[in-house]
Parts: structure tokens; C-alpha cells; sequence
């Protein structure tokens, strides 16, 4: 059977993604003859994304993909794991439909890359070579910045939770556990990190169950920022919601400017050391600054800012041919980091590399990103932009964006919003791992 598919049929297969990006729109090639060969690291919604969208494009390419763990947990709607809202399984996903693609997959830990030798060394021992390699390695954090926390208190004692899973139960056990009229304290990470409005939906998943549950606690938001996104449609749906501005508000929220920014951290004595002061509390959830995947430091992919400068066409790294960085770890502003934008990523990637390993025109790439955060049930909010590339940038589209509006409450805008939202991640994972 030819490998040639045609363009309406191939739109017909992206489509459930939302919505279609060039790499999508890519016409795939009609190949014979040698076996093309990418790795893949990471099997997030970047690496995942790839892997499968490379074999759609072209069947005679060889798809590997290493994944440090069989199952993945995404970032994106575990606020609602924590809250109770949803249960842990609901946001796990394997690779079995991967596999039905023609992906290899591997369970096992990239240990290095050898960029000359074109190769990549397995923890286990093992050696893969590539003809392309993409490298989504996802986030590492920087537990050096606050005294006292580190990887091993974050896993026993005060989860960051930003890389869900289990710490993603940690903290929705001691959350659930926490007496009535307990202090929680959330502290999120400087600019730049992983989902923008997650650590403030968050709170609000946090601030529901209270309410619900435990309605004498409070939650303490220490803040390394004096503003962050969709700031007023959280504050709003904070005063909503939660009395926030009034004596009985139960968040509290402390910006840099105030003296939010954590400095330090006594896991025992559960006291958090804040610029101008100390604060106790039952829950404590520290969430750090982020840098790049620790296997981008190890290749060198990485440049002074702790991320990976790449391509924008293409993403192929500036520092070593033949890798691309998909992703959080890349350095691909004005697009956010997030699970939306790395799927986007990745498709505009595919395209890159299988036109690279043919010799190929590299499509023109459009980029897309929406961020749903739900406030309480009943009121979600949004925020979407298309971007382009012109003059060897990634620019955003003049026009294509938009935003929850909230100037007066629509509680069926709101509502809707929040079933578009699940109706997203739905659609997007299925993309990813269907």
C-alpha cells in the first residue's frame, strides 16, 4: 500500500486536535527505499505529539521514543486532582496507541548525546543512533534559590506538585487531611515556568474544596511576581467566589512588592521565610523557579538562561545540528510554556524534520495556544493567541487572540467555557496519545 495519503484525508486524521496548525496542513510524502531514522526523549505531550505525527507525515521513517516512565501524568488538569475534583488515573495515559502508530517506545532514561557520533546512551547501556534527534525533556527545577528545599523534601514533605503524578497525591492528601481552620501556603515560581496561570487556578481548586470542606482555613499565596496572568479574571472570580479584598477573604495574596518572595524553608517546623517575614503552615506547597530537563544541560543544549535556544522554524538547536528541542525547554517565546504549545511544537517540527530527511521544501509554520483554567465549577476561564514566523521569529498574530471577557459575569459564557476546557483536554490528549 502507498504511503501517500491525501490532503483531505490527512486534515480529516489532525483535525480532533483543534486547531490546525501548518505541520498539520503538511502534505505527507510518497517514500520508498532506506529507513530514515529519529529518537525521540520525552514522552510528554511534546515528545508524544512528534512521535506520532512523524509517522503519520511518513511511514518509512523510524520513530523511537524514550520515556523515563511507562505511564504520563498531565500538568494540565491536575489542579482538580489535588482539589478532589478529579480522580489521578483521569490525567494518566500510556503509549499503547503509540506503539499501533509504528513507534518503538523504550522505557529507560536518556543518559547522554554524543551530537558528532549522532547517538544516544541509555542509563541502562544501551546506544540508539539517529539521523535527527528531538529532545523534550520537560522542566527541571532550581531548588538551589530557596534555602532548606530540595528534591528529596519536595518528594517527602512539601510537594511542588509541578510535574504531576506522585506528588500530584501528596499534596491532595495533606490538603484533604488538613484541619478545619488550617494555613496553606502557595508559593509560585519567577518568570519564566511552566503554565503561567496553573499555580492560580491552583489556588482556586484549593479554595473551593476549603470552602466546601474546611471553610475557617485560608490560603497564603507568596508570590515571587507583582502581577500574573489572567490576573484579572482570577482576582474577579477570587472576590466571587472567595471573598477575596474583604476581612474574610480566604486567600491572601502577597506579591514581591509586599515581601512575597520566599527565601527559605523549615520542612519541619513547617514555617516559610518570606523577605519581611516568617509564616507557618499546616500545607505548604513551594513551587520553584524552572530551568531546562537535566538531559539538556548534560547535551549542552542549553544556554545561559537555563533554556534551549532553537529555530523557530524548525526548532532545531543553535548550539548542536541535527537535535531539535520541543517544548518547555526551548526557548521559543512569545509562545508560553505549556501543553497546548508543545503540541503545537511538535507538529510544526514533524514537518520540519521529515522535509530535513527528504531533501524537502520546510513548510511555513503557524503555532497555537489556549490555556482554560477553572476558577470554581461552573466558571472557567481562557486565554488563546495564534502566532506566525516572520523574519526568523516567532511572532504573534495581530488580531487572533482573546480573552474571558469580564467585564459584567455571563454565568453560560462561564460555564461554557469550563465544558470547552474539558472538551480540550479531551481532544488534545487524544492528539497526543490516541
Amino acid at each position: 500500500m502507498s504511503n501517500q495519503h491525501n490532503r483531505r484525508d490527512f486534515l480529516k486524521v489532525v483535525g480532533g486536535g483543534g486547531l490546525v496548525t501548518a505541520a498539520a496542513l503538511y502534505t505527507p510524502f510518497a517514500i520508498g527505499g532506506a529507513s530514515k531514522k529519529v529518537v525521540i526523549i520525552g514522552g510528554g505531550m511534546g515528545g508524544a505529539t512528534a512521535a506520532k505525527y512523524i509517522r503519520m507525515m511518513d511511514k518509512s521513517v523510524e520513530v523511537t521514543l524514550i520515556s523515563a516512565d511507562a505511564d504520563y501524568y498531565t500538568g494540565f488538569a491536575s489542579n482538580e486532582v489535588i482539589s478532589g475534583e478529579r480522580s489521578l488515573t483521569s490525567i494518566s495515559f500510556n503509549y499503547s496507541a503509540l506503539r499501533k502508530h509504528g513507534v518503538k517506545v523504550i522505557i529507560d532514561t536518556a543518559a547522554d548525546i554524543n551530537a558528532e557520533k549522532k547517538s544516544v546512551k541509555l542509563a541502562s547501556g544501551k546506544s540508539i543512533s539517529y539521523d535527527r534527534l528531538i529532545v523534550a525533556p520537560g522542566i527541571d527545577f532550581r531548588f538551589d534559590e530557596i534555602e532548606g528545599y530540595d528534591a528529596k523534601i519536595a518528594d517527602e514533605k512539601i510537594p511542588h506538585a509541578w510535574v504531576a503524578g506522585v506528588q500530584t497525591k501528596l499534596l491532595h492528601d495533606q490538603l484533604h487531611s488538613m484541619k478545619n481552620g488550617g494555613t496553606v501556603i502557595v508559593a509560585p515560581p519567577r518568570n519564566p515556568f511552566r503554565c503561567p496561570p496553573g499555580p492560580y487556578e491552583r489556588v482556586s481548586q484549593m479554595a473551593h474544596y476549603l470552602k466546601h470542606n474546611k471553610p475557617k482555613s485560608k490560603i497564603i499565596v507568596l508570590d515571587s511576581k507583582d502581577k500574573f496572568s489572567k490576573f484579572g479574571l482570577f482576582t474577579n472570580g477570587w472576590k466571587k467566589h472567595y471573598g477575596y479584598g474583604t476581612e474574610n477573604s480566604m486567600i491572601d495574596w502577597i506579591p514581591a512588592y509586599k515581601g512575597g518572595k520566599i527565601e527559605g524553608v523549615d520542612a519541619n517546623a513547617r514555617v516559610v521565610t518570606a523577605e519581611f517575614d516568617d509564616f507557618k503552615a499546616d500545607v505548604i506547597n513551594i513551587i520553584p523557579a524552572q530551568k531546562a530537563g537535566k538531559i539538556a544541560f548534560t547535551a549542552g543544549l542549553v544556554n545561559e538562561s537555563g533554556w534551549c535556544p532553537i529555530k523557530g522554524d524548525t526548532f532545531e538547536s543553535t548550539i548542536h545540528k541535527n537535535i531539535h528541542v520541543i517544548g518547555d525547554a526551548a526557548v521559543a517565546s512569545p509562545l508560553p510554556k505549556s501543553g497546548y504549545a508543545a503540541n503545537s511544537e511538535a507538529k510544526v517540527c514533524a514537518a520540519a524534520i521529515v522535509a530535513l530527511l527528504n531533501s524537502d521544501k520546510i513548510p511555513d509554520p503557524t503555532f497555537v495556544n489556549t490555556c482554560y483554567s477553572v476558577i470554581a465549577p461552573g466558571n472557567g476561564i481562557s486565554v488563546a493567541m495564534v502566532y506566525g514566523y516572520k523574519d526568523e521569529k516567532i511572532i504573534k498574530i495581530k488580531g487572533s487572540g482573546g480573552l474571558t471577557p469580564d467585564e459584567t459575569f455571563d454565568a453560560k459564557l462561564r460555564s461554557r467555557e469550563v465544558e470547552y476546557g474539558y472538551s480540550w483536554f479531551h481532544n488534545i490528549t487524544s492528539d497526543a496519545f490516541g
